[in-house]
């Protein structure tokens, strides 16, 4: 059982919306940290088609769980099947005063299907895959190979779960989005994400892989970052600049375990290419969650040239912090000219390469190289951003 960052502290009468990819672990911090609440599945095939066809009778299931709204919310688990059902939520709210958490792992289909959002009265928190300071005797290859997903990471059988999440869940999600009709093209796409993950994104080369419009294809990266199942890193240009190249986003799946087994990686050992593309996945995780748990709303992009150059993340809106993931125990001058460039150019207040060092560096023009770990302690300390 891991000690979760996110904390769920609601005033008496405030509801929310929970949202994270699924098996992120939601169900269990909802349980640990609402034991005595009203808890309703829509898993639950009979609870899920009683209410889609009355869903007042949310009113009555409420009842028979006994007292609620005075001391505990009333916990919904995967909202997003009975969409109907958050008209009756919002009623309760207003007439008789009882707070929900509504938990779920896309809220796509509630916007499509203009479902009622309560307007502004439920908090949106997330939950993102376990973090470095939430695992204790944290192992670096392991998290690299299996991913950050609690079942992945503690399980012997890792491989076989990571096989039945791409299979029974990211390709199923789509489908039942009702947007990718043709399976072929759909699968074709699948293998052309391993092939573009963390690249480059150009909708019309992977179209013509697939089969399908370059409108298709992006149609299917916004059903993945509705699901929460990846993010988009837009480019970073704070003025107009003769040397930026592109203005594609890059994508990414939000677990590096899923990523690799998709890929076909597997990391041997904290070096070379594979490595290196893992680690960066990594940091980029790590920046995510913390921005969600540290309630910092700063943006996180990358920063490329025309001659190639690439600064692997930009944060904040002027671009503060620099950072560039570098495989090397010892990086070369070579390795650092890509956020050199980014210096020169946008005088950031920090530049940092995370490194598999094993000490902190400072070079003669402020670049700082830190050792992964290292740079986690200050990330999560609130040293790097705040």
């Amino acid at each position: 059982m891991y000690e979760r960052t996110l904390r769920i502290e609601l005033p008496r009468g405030q509801s929310a919306f929970l949202w994270g990819p699924r098996k992120v672990g939601k169900s269990t911090l909802l349980r640990r940290r609402f034991p005595d609440a009203p808890y309703l599945d829509l898993l639950d095939t009979r609870l899920m088609l009683q209410l889609t066809r009355e869903p007042w009778q949310l009113s009555d299931r409420i009842r028979a769980h006994g007292p609620a709204g005075e001391a505990h919310p009333v916990i919904l688990d995967e909202v997003q099947k009975v969409p109907a059902v958050l008209d009756e939520v919002h009623r309760l709210m207003e007439s008789e005063g009882l707070s929900f958490v509504l938990c779920g792992s896309s809220a796509r289909k509630l916007k499509r299907g203009r479902s009622n959002l309560l307007g502004g009265r439920a908090w949106r928190l997330t939950l993102h895959p376990l973090t470095w300071r939430e695992v204790p005797q944290f192992d670096l290859l392991k998290a690299l190979n299996r991913g950050l997903v609690p079942q992945h990471y503690d399980s012997p059988h890792y491989r076989r779960s990571l096989a039945g999440y791409v299979d029974d869940y990211l390709k199923e999600e789509v489908f039942a989005e009702g947007l990718a009709r043709n399976a072929g093209a759909f699968a074709r796409f699948f293998d052309a994400l391993s092939f573009s993950h963390g690249e480059l994104l150009n909708y019309s080369n992977i179209a013509r892989d697939c089969g399908v419009s370059s409108k298709t294809v992006r149609g299917y990266f916004e059903i993945l970052v509705d699901t929460l199942v990846g993010v988009l890193l837009e480019p970073y240009s704070r003025r107009r600049s003769r040397s930026i190249i592109t203005r594609a986003p890059k994508f990414y799946l939000f677990d590096v375990g899923l990523a690799g087994h998709m890929a076909g990686r597997w990391v041997e050992r904290p070096a070379g290419p594979q490595f290196g593309r893992a680690l960066e996945h990594f940091v980029l995780m790590e920046l995510l969650a913390y921005r969600t748990y540290s309630e910092l709303d700063f943006p996180v992009r990358f920063w490329r040239t025309k001659s190639g150059l690439e600064c692997d993340f930009v944060l904040g809106r002027d671009g503060g912090v620099a950072i560039e993931v570098k495989a090397n125990a010892n990086p070369r001058p070579k390795d650092l000219r890509p956020i050199r460039a980014f210096v020169d150019e946008h005088r950031p207040r920090l530049a940092v390469v995370v490194c598999n060092a094993a000490e902190e560096r400072l070079t003669r023009d402020g670049i700082r190289l830190l050792p992964w770990e290292r740079f986690l302690e200050r990330l999560w300390g609130g040293r790097i951003l705040r």
